[in-house]
């Protein structure tokens, strides 16, 4: 499925997972799990949407904490500002500095 666009690929595995879904709460396939728990399967779609909510946020926080300052970057970045405005004045560019 790697030349499938990641939409297809989502919209497939919830249309797939509505069907299945859909077949055990209109009891279309009867099976002894269906009928035992017919609560759990019947908010399960809640209960993904919660369990994605809580991945999500965790790894949200994950990345955030984790998030790297570019401190060498930075300074080079500086550097070749510095660079440019000094070519720039060269060419008779003016800055005021604020």
């Amino acid at each position: 499925m790697s030349g499938i666009p990641k939409l297809f690929q989502w919209l497939f595995g919830v249309g797939t997972f509505l069907a299945v879904w859909l077949s055990l709460v209109l009891n279309y396939v009867e099976t002894d799990f269906s009928t035992t728990h017919k609560d759990l399967i019947l908010f399960l779609p809640l209960y993904l949407l919660i369990g994605f909510a809580c991945v999500s946020l965790a790894v949200i926080g994950y990345r955030v904490a984790t998030f790297n300052d570019c401190v060498d970057a930075s300074k080079e970045l500086q550097q070749q500002i510095e660079e440019a405005k000094e070519d720039l004045k060269k060419k008779g560019f003016k800055f005021v500095e604020s």
